[in-house]
């Protein structure tokens, strides 16, 4: 058996694992060493042994002098049996696991192992793989190179991996015991920044000071451009201090020189400064946008606040936050305000005005509450705000002319058919300044019962069919402008009132093919003041009061619709369609609601008692007031799709292709029998349809009057036909187009128009969102990784194109006048894989003139992107351009330059 020590020294020497595929003749070979060296070895440790035991029994007679009067029992000789043979110090902590493609070397006598070819080495969470690995117990020190092929080409370079760390170099050398390390050549990944060292030194697992160091972005042997760099200290997922530093692009230095740099490498979000752009106009002078800080509070929540400086003395700040709560909600936050001096101050021209914007916007996870949600989005300020600003980022807002808000918060009673919605509403429109909110807004809703249905809920006959619905509405309205908005003034003219509504309905087959339909509906509405008029007869007039106080109506109603819906099939023998299916919907309604003007009161008009003027004490309630006409009319409607079946080209197609002819073509109408004149009501047509594969949109419009006007434009009770003219009076009509279109080659690809789409809430056509600075490197960074070649297009290029057309007439008093006429179109064009033009723009054929228009112009230069964005014409002529790092890591090494549009202030 062999001894305890004989074990140590084999493990130490032979712990290391091996995949070479001879273990088994390497096992004799050990064995037979072993055994030969065995009887040298134990007398090596017996004299060994004697050794430390004398050096022992000389350590006890060294008393300490303080110890002399109080010796210890436990003296020299009553020491207990120890092994004699001291335990060596492990070399490594952990199994190192290796293995290597073509050969696999153990120098037993250097105490070395040599990996050649595809060499793996594992320690602990450390990873290294290269072309050739030596590792030398002697030392502790792990070295590794790459190998050269025949044509002197180095291969297969050292890769180091610690957990998430990843780096590639020419050579390093490693030391296990102290995790030191030297590297030639080293290029590694942090943060997005591509670090290449020439010669570099790993102090712990955190800190490398590297020598003649180039950073960059580009991902190429030759890189586009880096930051040359003499010395510099790394630490780990945090920072990185340097002294000169120099940029140089395309091998060329600059005279762009730093006596230090410092570059924040730290994971996730940081805090930090937000580089102002700089550019002037007429007539603020030279200026200073959207610069300042951001703050990272925490996982959360974080802050940026921006300013603008003018030098004419105008000013700007923007405070903009975003939080999160994971699982539970998120949303964002924005207050921008503006000060802006127009000319200079003692002249005629000069003015001054302030305006601001408040967005707000705030979503609840699903799995936050299945049974309660809260919501809001807000978009509230100055009506000229996006009008008056000369902010980058305000720049094309200024065709929006509607701002609106929604705070809204929604509970579901589970257990019972009720839910209640809460919320407070806003809508404001930018020309007239005119602002109308609900403050607050109550609904209360009882979903659908029906409270006569058999056992087990069937619901065979009518009487178990009925149902009945509820709802509550409650809201308190407030109409005023901006001058008013958040002011005292606002509240005084407030509305409120409540509205209940009930309804019964049901259904039930009649003559086999026709659905008949009853319903009742009852409502009831409380206002919490009225109208009072009283006749002044010292000054013979009218006076109206508003007085205080509870007061209600209530209205009822009944209809009967009966429906039904029918085919018709064309089938054709010959030709691409096999079958034209034709579906009709005709219906017919009955609607019955009684003159309510026993509601009305009356005063005197005038010192004639008899002169007498009826009136509405609900006049001014926010639900409107009673009827006081009779209602008894009948409601036609006529609805009609025509769809085509396509013949199957060959056997192999499983199912025929279906398309649509017309989407739809309506037709409605309706004759009140209660009225004494002009009972007929217009007839309304609408059609619309989808063709070239639903690439053109098609919607059309039209109303047609039956009866003839005067010559003051006024209609009589007489048809039209009667008149001396047609059937119908055509008084208005309308036809939208919409056609997208784009290369075959490019019909994955979505587009910026598609993107500016979707966060306008547009079409896209319009192309409202020009680039702004700040937010460039945001939109690119998902792209970095994409390789583009740079080989010519010939005779394909990717394009898309959007075109919409709009033709509005009107009739009503025999004006024939075309009320707008225009076209919209955008479009993109890749030029060369690198290259790519943009527009976006339209024609008014009836003002004869060209709108809003935008060209944009790109350049992917690899690491780099070029931009270009011009509106050439037009109030709000401006351009912008732009050349910087696609990474956002280096977002601050840009160059780029923006005119402002010249406004004038209203």
């Amino acid at each position: 058996m062999l001894s305890t020590q004989f074990k140590r020294h084999f493990y130490k020497n032979f712990i290391i694992k091996t995949s070479c595929k001879s273990s088994y003749y390497l096992f004799l070979l050990i064995m037979i060493f072993s055994m030969v060296n065995f009887k040298a070895y134990s007398q090596e440790i017996k004299e060994k042994s004697s050794e430390n035991l004398k050096n022992k029994l000389r350590d006890t007679i060294k008393i300490p002098i303080k110890d002399t009067l109080s010796v210890k029992s436990n003296d020299s000789l009553a020491i207990k049996s120890k092994d004699s043979v001291a335990k060596p110090k492990e070399f490594l902590e952990s199994i190192i696991d290796h293995s290597a493609d073509s050969l696999i070397r153990q120098d037993l006598k250097n105490k070395k192992i040599l990996l050649h070819k595809n060499a793996y080495v594992k320690y602990k969470d450390i990873v290294l793989t290269a072309g050739f690995i030596e590792i030398d117990n002697n030392t502790n020190i792990i070295t590794a190179t790459g190998i050269k092929d025949t044509i002197g080409s180095y291969s297969q370079r050292p890769v180091f991996k610690q957990g998430s760390q990843e780096s590639t170099q020419d050579t390093i050398k490693y030391n296990f015991k102290t995790e030191k390390a030297k590297i030639w050549g080293l290029k590694t990944e942090q943060q997005g920044i591509i670090i290449r060292g020439e010669v570099s030194k790993k102090h712990n697992d955190s800190v490398i000071f590297i020598e003649n160091i180039k950073i960059t972005t580009s991902e190429k042997e030759h890189p586009d451009y880096y930051i040359d760099i003499k010395r510099a200290k790394f630490i780990k997922d945090k920072k990185m201090v340097a002294g000169r530093s120099q940029l140089v692009i395309a091998d060329v230095p600059t005279p762009i020189v730093m006596p230090f740099a410092y570059v924040p490498l730290t994971k996730g979000r940081t805090s930090g400064v937000l580089m102002p752009t700089w550019g002037e106009n007429n007539t603020q002078g030279y200026f200073l946008q959207n610069g300042g800080y951001y703050f990272v509070v925490n996982d959360n929540f974080d802050l940026a606040l921006l300013g603008d400086i003018y030098t004419n003395g105008s000013w700007g700040m923007r405070a903009e936050s975003g939080y999160v709560k994971r699982y539970r909600f998120s949303g964002n936050f924005e207050f921008k305000y503006e000060n802006l001096v127009n000319s200079l101050k003692g002249l005629d021209d000069y003015s001054k005005t302030t305006s601001y914007n408040i967005r707000w916007n705030h979503s609840q996870d699903t799995k936050a509450s299945p049974n309660s949600k809260f919501s809001a989005s807000v978009n509230a300020g100055s009506s000229k705000y996006y009008k008056e600003s000369i902010n980058e980022y305000n720049t094309n807002s200024f065709l929006n002319n509607t701002l609106s808000s929604s705070i809204s918060y929604y509970k579901k009673f589970v257990g019972t058919p009720f839910n209640m919605s809460l919320s407070v509403t806003h809508s404001q429109n930018t020309n007239t300044e005119e602002i109308t909110m609900t403050l607050p807004s109550l609904q209360v809703n009882m979903d659908r019962i029906y409270p006569f249905t058999g056992k087990g809920g069937v619901k065979k006959n009518a009487i178990q069919k009925t149902g009945m619905s509820y709802s509550l509405r409650g809201d308190n309205r407030i109409n005023t402008t901006d001058e008013f908005f958040f002011k005292k003034e606002m509240f005084e003219e407030a509305q409120s009132g409540i509205q209940q509504d009930i309804s019964l309905s049901t259904n039930m087959k009649a003559l086999k093919f026709f659905t008949l339909s009853p319903s009742v509906n009852y409502k009831e509405v409380w206002y919490f003041d009225r109208l009072n008029k009283t006749y002044d007869a010292e000054n013979d007039k009218v006076v109206t009061d508003t007085i205080a106080g509870f007061t209600s109506f209530r209205e009822y109603s009944g209809s009967l619709s009966l429906s039904t819906t029918f085919y018709g099939m064309f089938k054709f023998k010959r030709g691409s369609i096999e079958t034209i299916r034709h579906v009709v919907r005709p219906s017919i309604s009955y609607s019955y609601k009684p003159d309510f003007s026993s509601y009305n009161e009356e005063v005197q008009k005038s010192s004639d008692p008899n002169d007498i003027l009826e009136y509405s004490p609900f006049a001014n309630g926010i639900y409107g007031s009673p009827s006081t006409v009779l209602s008894n009319s009948l409601n036609f409607a006529l609805n009609n799709n025509l769809e085509a079946k396509l013949r199957k080209k060959d056997s192999t197609e499983q199912e025929a292709k279906k398309i649509i002819l017309l989407n739809n073509l309506d037709f409605s109408a309706s004759y009140n029998m209660a009225a004494d004149s002009l009972k007929w009501s217009p007839v309304s047509v609408n059609a619309g349809t989808k063709l070239f594969k639903d690439k053109l949109s098609i919607n059309a419009r039209g109303t047609l009057d039956p009866y003839a006007i005067d010559a003051n434009g006024r209609k009589f009770n007489t048809f039209n036909i009667n008149n001396g003219g047609s059937l119908f009076r055509l008084t208005s009509a309308g036809v939208t187009m919409n056609y997208s279109v784009s290369s075959k080659d490019n019909k994955s690809k979505k587009t910026s128009e598609e993107k500016n789409a979707h966060d306008n809430n547009s079409d896209g056509i319009f192309g409202e969102d020009l680039n702004v600075t700040n937010r460039r490197m945001d939109n690119n960074e998902s792209d970095k990784n994409k390789v583009k070649e740079t080989t010519l297009y010939q005779s394909k290029m990717p394009w898309t194109l959007k075109l919409a057309y709009s033709l509005n007439y009107t009739n009503n008093n025999r004006e024939q006048e075309i009320s707008s006429n225009s076209l919209m179109f955008s479009g993109d064009l890749e030029l060369t894989p690198k290259w790519g033009v943009g527009f976006s723009s339209g024609y008014d054929f009836k003002d004869q003139g060209f709108t809003y228009t935008q060209l944009r112009f790109s350049r992917d230069l690899d690491s780099w992107r070029l931009n270009f964005d011009w509106v050439p014409f037009g109030d709000r002529q401006t351009y912008y351009f732009f050349i910087g790092v696609k990474s956002s890591m280096l977002s601050d090494l840009k160059y780029d330059k923006r005119q402002v549009p010249d406004k004038r202030l209203y």
